[in-house]
């Protein structure tokens, strides 16, 4: 998918989220100049509100397996574990050394139907090349003394990381070395109709122009291109313990109910009589994930919603999550909560993000709409968006991620 225009000399990048951040990245790597604008301020959003998982373990085959396998191998790159084929750079050279953690994820069953489902998505993710194993019982005591008794089959994802979001924003916007504009949305496109060009936007700041621009706006996309009907804001909520070291030590990974593989798009909204929609109070989809964390901590989430305050958690919400941890890891019956917190992930109708050319504008380029895959598709994305920006083909398969699918986005544009 490559631009027909030469490359330009300045770029806006509208957004400072993770895919923003490392669009700024690689576009001033390639020695464009660059300015970040963001309606907040750097991670505000669904990037300082995520959990970490750089992972492909809860990916079905498809497309966003395919892009999580080359978003975690470019992760190992920039931290400097794998050579980068294009500089050579490792070690400190390398602009997220010491941010990006391998580890693997380990995905539990704890009934016959929740094995059943782990078989075939294991089989899955083997077939596509990740490496996994099968731990049955009495193993899982052994390896994982931690776990319910309850747990009947335990998938070992190989490969896998963790990243904390804030961190990665923070390094690749550093490392950049671009100016970023903080509390500065775009509130519109100055669009030049006739040549198909966006000349600039507008902002409170005032008006912007630029070669070329791209928009990493995540829930702002909605409103400045008229997507309400195909993006939805969807809410998070995650909690945070306090230090066990002992029972941190007794798991070797982050763990995921064999349910989190149900969770995404499992919202329902409730009907009336009639058929029309009387209330989305209750659509809320569970996924059960505890991690245990670098400092002894746990973090254990969490919903996907599609109602509510973005920022709010609720009694019945961390109830249900603190049950289900505690079902499935006994333990964290005598671990303190400290803090829960919640954010608001930009999901697509169809569930693959929008990525690539704004319909009907050369120099207009889209990223939104990743849900919970932002930190892992993140930096390749970032790449992805500084190829297309620059003229040259992506590595990253991007048509199936096309704004271009969506009639809304082409009436807006």
């Amino acid at each position: 998918m490559a631009t027909a225009h030469p490359q330009p000399a300045s770029v806006v990048v509208a957004g400072a989220g993770i895919v923003g951040s490392a669009a700024a990245y690689f576009l001033a790597r390639r020695g464009l100049t660059v300015t970040v604008l963001d309606a907040l301020a750097p991670a505000a959003e669904a990037s300082g509100a995520a959990d970490g998982a750089v992972s492909v373990a809860s990916k079905r085959p498809g497309p966003l397996m395919r892009a999580a396998l080359q978003g975690i191998a470019l992760y190992r790159r920039l931290a400097g574990l794998d050579p980068d084929p294009e500089t050579g750079l490792q070690g400190d050279d390398a602009p997220l050394a010491g941010l990006f953690h391998p580890r693997s994820t380990f995905i539990v069953a704890a009934s016959p139907a929740e094995r059943a489902v782990l078989e075939a998505h294991a089989a899955a993710l083997a077939q596509a090349g990740v490496a996994v194993a099968a731990i049955e019982p009495p193993a899982i005591k052994a390896r994982f003394p931690a776990l319910s008794a309850a747990a009947c089959l335990v998938i070992e994802v190989r490969g896998d990381g963790h990243a904390i979001g804030y961190q990665v924003v923070r390094q690749l916007l550093a490392a950049a070395r671009v100016p970023v504009l903080r509390g500065c949305p775009v509130t519109r496109l100055d669009i030049d109709a006739a040549g198909g060009r966006i000349r600039a936007v507008e902002t409170p700041r005032g008006r912007i122009a630029a070669d070329a621009f791209v928009f990493a706006t995540g829930n702002g996309t909605a409103p400045l291109f008229g997507l309400q009907a195909v993006l939805t804001p969807r809410k998070g909520q995650l909690l945070i313990t306090e230090r066990d070291l002992a029972l941190s030590r007794a798991m070797p990974g982050s763990i995921m109910s064999g349910r989190y593989l149900l969770s995404k798009g499992s919202q329902t909204r409730a009907l009336d009589a009639g058929g029309e929609q009387a209330s989305i109070s209750a659509a809320r989809g569970f996924g059960l994930v505890v991690d245990p964390l670098r400092t002894g901590q746990f973090l254990i989430g969490g919903t996907r919603e599609d109602h509510g305050d973005k920022r709010e958690t609720d009694l019945a919400a961390v109830s249900r999550i603190l049950s289900d941890a505690v079902a499935l890891v006994p333990g964290l019956a005598g671990v303190r909560l400290l803090r829960g917190f919640a954010g608001a992930r930009t999901a697509v109708r169809d569930g693959l993000p929008l990525v690539g050319p704004l319909p009907g504008l050369a120099n207009g380029f889209l990223a939104t709409g990743f849900e919970g895959d932002g930190i892992c598709l993140g930096p390749v994305t970032g790449a992805a968006l500084a190829d297309l920006v620059c003229g040259t083909a992506p590595a990253l398969d991007l048509a199936p991620f096309a704004p271009s699918r969506f009639a809304e986005l082409q009436a807006a544009a």
